[in-house]
């Protein structure tokens, strides 16, 4: 297996990391409301990342829902975006991150293998899933969607999404009864 380092059609002409996002950060407009400048130019393609699920094992204080994490799962894929971030972001993209950790993988993008990669893990990770609300769910959908994530994946992450949160809304009408 051959592992690519850095190859974009917009080389930078700045020391640059490779970043893969699954959450929120697949969307561009999304990403540059922290980073503070347009991140399409960034974007490599759509990339996918083995041996790892999705699932919403964080609560964000910030956006008062549950947000996306990885685990390893052997079974399993996740779809993400891959970027390619001038190094000068990278503080900020760690402040945004706040409850994650750096984590080093491998994804295959447009063919090609690419590694090392940076992805972000939640530190503490709870044992059940908590929905996201729907602010978060649309910004996950719209990242996708707009990056080009194949469409069933689209649709299972869609589903997936909506049963947690019809399950919590389920759960929270049974408490109150």
């Amino acid at each position: 297996m051959t592992v690519h380092s850095i190859d974009t059609p917009a080389e930078l002409s700045e020391p640059s990391f490779l970043y893969f996002a699954y959450g929120s950060c697949m969307c561009p407009v999304d990403l540059k409301r922290s980073l503070g400048e347009s991140t399409h130019r960034y974007v490599i393609g759509p990339a996918t990342l083995p041996g790892y699920r999705l699932g919403f094992f964080r609560r964000s204080e910030k956006r008062n829902c549950g947000v996306l994490d990885i685990v390893q799962d052997m079974t399993a894929c996740v779809e993400g975006v891959l970027y390619q971030l001038p190094q000068r972001l990278s503080p900020l993209l760690d402040e945004r991150e706040v409850g994650y950790q750096h984590e080093l993988v491998t994804v295959r993008c447009n063919g090609k293998t690419y590694g090392p990669t940076r992805t972000y893990s939640v530190v503490e990770k709870l044992s059940h899933e908590i929905a996201p609300n729907d602010w978060y769910f649309n910004v996950v959908l719209r990242g996708a969607y707009t990056c080009g994530l194949p469409e069933t994946y689209c649709w299972n992450l869609f589903h997936h999404m909506h049963r947690l949160q019809r399950t919590q809304v389920c759960d929270r009408t049974l408490r109150s009864a």
